[in-house]
């Protein structure tokens, strides 16, 4: 754990292991599972980690006056424009190795831009409404740490839909093992049909 005296390694340290935390939801699936929808409105784990690059890459890169080195590998405006869900999926190009690959490489950027400004550092976020586009550095770092924390939360509900594979972390999953899960699943449904 990072020094927790130190407000930016605090931030920093759990930016990351939500991070990490997004990857694992991935481990083990087929192109195929990581791709497929599984929400009416087609949340997939593999849109899941795209979005969150792409995420990360704009508030960290031109929030603060920095371009990602490849900005060909990110959804582009043009994209955006010609379908405002361009980030939450994978093209047929793009793989489940390529594209945490990738995310790894936009936390590696977005890493350097906040350990190379102070977190009182102005920035501007040009997609935000005209009243709250000035922001700091560590206003950003919790925005994007409290919109990834959300997007995990998804990928979790997703990933047990798919195999049961639940938990907080790899290497804590704050599930209770050997728990008689169908006899609990009955117990919460005969409560529930009191209530019908």
């Amino acid at each position: 754990m990072a020094d927790e005296d130190d407000a930016k390694a605090a931030l920093l340290h759990y930016l990351q292991a939500t991070r990490d935390d997004l990857i694992w939801k991935l481990d083990g699936l087929s192109e195929r599972e990581a791709r497929l929808p599984r929400t009416p409105t087609g949340n997939n784990l593999l849109g899941i980690v795209k979005h969150a690059l792409n995420t990360e890459a704009g508030y960290f890169g031109p929030t603060f006056g920095r371009a990602f080195p490849t900005p060909e590998e990110l959804v582009s405006e043009s994209a955006f424009d010609e379908d405002p869900q361009a980030d939450w999926y994978a093209r047929a190009d793009e793989t489940k190795d390529g594209l945490i690959d990738l995310y790894r490489r936009v936390a590696a950027f977005a890493d350097q831009t906040i350990t190379e400004l102070p977190l009182d550092a102005p920035g501007r976020v040009s997609w935000w409404s005209p009243e709250r586009q000035a922001v700091t550095l560590q206003r950003v770092i919790i925005h994007v740490t409290w919109d990834l924390t959300r997007h995990v939360g998804h990928a979790d509900i997703i990933r047990e839909q798919l195999d049961t594979a639940i938990g907080l972390r790899q290497e804590n999953t704050n599930i209770p093992t050997d728990y008689p899960w169908p006899e609990y699943l009955a117990r919460l449904t005969r409560l529930a049909d009191r209530f019908a």
